[in-house]
Parts: structure tokens; sequence; C-alpha cells
């Protein structure tokens, strides 16, 4: 039976990418939602032209924006089986959507992260912060919950109900590790697929900034510490 998935995009000022990711992501999705966050460019109308849904969360955060997207599908397509999130900047590569819920479909796995390997990435695609701080979130999480993690990549795939289950509550940093952390917890059945990576366009909002940078680490080696997730 064919499985129902939404994809969600947060995006503040994307307007030179978005239409690219928007039309390459691959036609078994049902629904392409983009939330606008607090976007003054043409972001939303380059999005809506593109096919996609527009929603628009004027609370900057990128937590805010994904459960912006999750309120819209409750209320709109609770039918929905996968939940697929996916950046605005074409840095990772849409068409390997299929890949990512693969797993999913075929194999029953709860949550699937798309992990972009040194060999896959484009030359200054990561910066040394993003780098270095993979992998000592990972190494954390491997230490404190005995995790396999070896990425907090943006592209994942997640069941619908086991997303509603983790209850997600951060609004801003810390939305991926949370949802990492929270499988880790309630016992998903997840792994990782190998995606690739390549220079985004425009700048990044947080590694492209060094107080993004410092805010978001904060932020994630905070939830590591903080959170039991056994």
């Amino acid at each position: 039976m064919k499985k129902s998935i939404r994809v969600i995009i947060p995006a503040f000022n994307e307007a030179d990418s978005i239409g690219k990711v928007v039309s390459h992501i691959p036609k078994i999705v049902d629904e392409v939602i983009v939330i606008s966050n607090n976007s003054t460019d043409q972001t939303e109308e380059n999005a809506k032209n593109a096919g996609a849904t527009v929603l628009k969360e004027k609370q900057k955060g990128y937590g805010y924006a994904c459960l912006k997207g999750m309120d819209y599908i409750k209320n709109n397509a609770p039918e929905t089986d996968i939940i697929v999130f996916l950046d605005g900047d074409f840095s990772d590569y849409p068409e390997d959507l299929t890949q990512i819920v693969s797993p999913i479909i075929n194999e029953s796995y709860d949550f699937v992260l798309g992990a972009r390997h040194k060999k896959g990435r484009e030359k200054g695609a990561m910066t040394f912060p993003q780098i270095f701080g993979n992998w000592l979130s990972t190494t954390l999480m491997k230490i404190l919950y005995n995790a396999k993690f070896t990425d907090l990549g943006p592209f994942r795939a997640i069941k619908y109900d086991k997303l509603l289950m983790l209850n997600m509550q951060d609004k801003t940093y810390g939305w991926t590790i949370e949802m990492q952390l929270k499988a880790l917890k309630y016992n998903l059945k997840y792994k990782e697929v190998k995606v690739n990576y390549r220079n985004r366009i425009g700048t990044s909002k947080v590694s492209g900034t060094v107080k993004g940078a410092v805010f978001a680490g904060i932020k994630i080696i905070g939830w590591i510490i903080k959170y039991p997730a056994k």
C-alpha cells in the first residue's frame, strides 16, 4: 500500500534556492510544505510557483517553523504516514529522499537520518565548526547513550505517529538533536543512510555567522548533557 509522505521545509530568505529544492523532490511525495520563517525576499512566491504549500511563521527559529508544519499536517492531513524534513538551501540533494524513506517503507524502520559522509561532501560544503560539532555531538551521544549516529544532518524521515510520540519542543537550534535523543529514549528503530552534500546557495543563517555557530553549539551540547536519552 502506498505511503502518504509529506515534506516540511523551513526557509528564511531562500528565494534563490527554494524553487530548485521543491522541483527536485521526487513525485512519490504527496505534499511539500514550505514554512517561511519571516522571509523578506521572494521565498514564498518562488516556493508557491514551484508547487509547494506555503505557510508563514513569524517567530524566528528552525523549531518554530517545523512545529508550524506539523500543526498544519495535524489539521489538514492526519492520514500522513511519513514526514521528511529538508532544508531550503539546496545543499542536500532532494532526489535522495527516495533512499531515505525506503528503510521506513520496506524495512519497518521508524527514523532514518541522511548522514553527510566525507566522500560525498563538496569541498567547503561544511565549515570546520560544523564538522567538529557533529563529531563532538555524536561522540558524546555514543559515550553517554550508546548511540550509533555519525551526523546531525537536517535531511531526515520519520514515521508520523512516532514523530507525534516524541512531543518535540525545541523552538530553535536544538530541533535536530532533540529528535535524535528522543528517538534513543523511546527506542525507535533507526538507521543512517549516506547522502551527498553540496555548497548551499546563499549564506547560512547558523554556521555562516560566529554568533549562530556558537549559539547552535551551546544548544546542542546542552541537550545532550541534560536529556536522559535512556
